[in-house]
């Protein structure tokens, strides 16, 4: 049996060595358009590897993907975090949480994460070529093999294809999954920082607030969590988070629509009101900006302050039309976004091979027997915090070990087969 898996990435890997420990007669061809091998792992998290998360409960892992959470449940019970962690793990690779639950290689490189896979496709017997990448394929139905045509102009005959090529527009994976008859969603970027020029941001790059909820009015888009401001506007993990639910939304809004900001969630203006009545019985010989009424960055504090009109104000003197102002910028604040950035440590895309059209038991196609795909070529986006790779682990353990089955074997294999 000859298969051949396209991208050299974090699922094409992992398809080649599952493809090759499955069945060891098989003839595995790994091949990638690049020049580098596992691009996209050594450059992630800052050049560390953000290899997964600690979540490893199959409905709370799932509960990170905006497009592909329902799809990825039941492969998730047979190949989760846990998994990729103990097979790291048993190959000399350890792995490390972090409070945010994030997990790294305890090295902190993500040059150990790409030896690993490098040494192992090698051990599987794995045969390696980059410079191939897929530009087209077509099924013959009368001799039952693929026919690929490949970058370098050659052409390979293959009786599994796996296509793993990621998100990229280029990479010539959709093209053929199109050609081969599957619906290409049309992708959008996933996982973006907003860009906005406001005066109470002016000056405050660098601050954080840990906890805020941002929404966009007229839309059920909300998400909470922490905040960071940038020198072209907004970041940190509720933003990303909100771009990657709300990928395709936003896209049509050309990225530009108003951000509604909370920095006291789950609060309304009333009890904003109360909050600053209790601080003018308390401190109202102090100046306004030295205490606060909620747990915000003494910067940012300052400049909501000053915004008010109230810089140089103690409570008890705090007009009502300021402590009106205040009680909106606490738990109402209003921002007009004008722009996107993609986030640097992630370069994800919302769209891909359709998911109604692959088998989430085999990630083999329902339209074509025999093709398979793995990763970020399907329809399938999680946030940020591992959740990406975790998704191509998954993708390629099962894509590449159902691949690898004989003509006619059943499916349903187990964790021990």
């Amino acid at each position: 049996m000859k298969i051949l898996i396209a991208g050299g990435g974090a699922a094409g890997f992992f398809a080649a060595i599952e493809a090759r420990r499955r069945n060891p007669s098989a003839e595995v061809l790994l091949v990638e358009k690049s020049r580098e091998w596992l691009a996209k792992v050594s450059i992630s998290g800052g050049g560390r590897c953000n290899v997964t998360n600690v979540l490893s409960e199959p409905k709370l892992l799932a509960a990170n993907y905006p497009r592909g959470s329902r799809e990825l449940l039941g492969p998730f019970h047979r190949f989760n975090s846990s998994h990729t962690v103990a097979w790291f793990q048993s190959r000399g690779v350890e792995l490390k949480a972090e409070p945010d639950g994030r997990m790294f290689p305890v090295t902190d490189s993500s040059r150990t994460v790409v030896d690993c896979l490098l040494r192992e496709a090698s051990v599987a017997g794995v045969k390696l070529e980059n410079l191939r990448g897929i530009t087209g394929a077509r099924f013959d139905p009368g001799r039952r093999v693929f026919e690929v045509e490949l970058s370098d102009t050659s052409r390979v005959e293959v009786d599994r294809l796996v296509i793993c090529t990621g998100g990229n527009l280029n990479s010539g994976g959709w093209e053929a999954a199109a050609a081969l008859g599957h619906t290409i969603e049309t992708p959008v970027p996933s996982l973006f920082t907003f860009h906005l020029s406001d005066p109470r941001l002016d000056g405050l790059s660098g601050v954080s607030v840990q906890d805020v909820e941002l929404s966009v009015p007229g839309r059920k888009l909300s998400q909470r969590g922490p905040l960071l401001v940038t020198h072209w506007g907004l970041s940190g993990p509720a933003v990303l988070r909100l771009s990657a639910w709300g990928a395709r939304e936003l896209h049509g809004l050309d990225y530009r629509f108003p951000l509604r900001i909370s920095f006291a969630p789950g609060r309304n203006e009333a009890w904003a009101r109360e909050a600053l009545a209790r601080m003018r019985l308390e401190h109202g010989r102090a100046k306004v900006v030295n205490h606060r009424p909620v747990d915000l960055p003494q910067r940012l504090w300052e400049r909501l302050v000053e915004q008010a009109g109230a810089a140089n104000v103690i409570w008890s003197m705090l007009p009502r039309p300021a402590a009106e102002h205040l009680a909106g910028a606490l738990v109402n604040s209003r921002f007009e976004v004008a722009g996107k950035s993609m986030n640097k440590d992630e370069f994800v895309t919302c769209g891909g091979v359709r998911l109604s059209e692959v088998d989430f038991r085999t990630f083999e196609s329902r339209i074509q027997p025999g093709l398979f795909f793995a990763g970020e070529v399907l329809d399938i986006d999680g946030v940020t915090g591992g959740f990406n790779f975790q998704a191509a682990w998954t993708g390629g353990w099962t894509a590449g070990r159902h691949a690898a089955r004989g003509a006619g074997e059943v499916t349903g294999l187990t964790d021990q087969d």
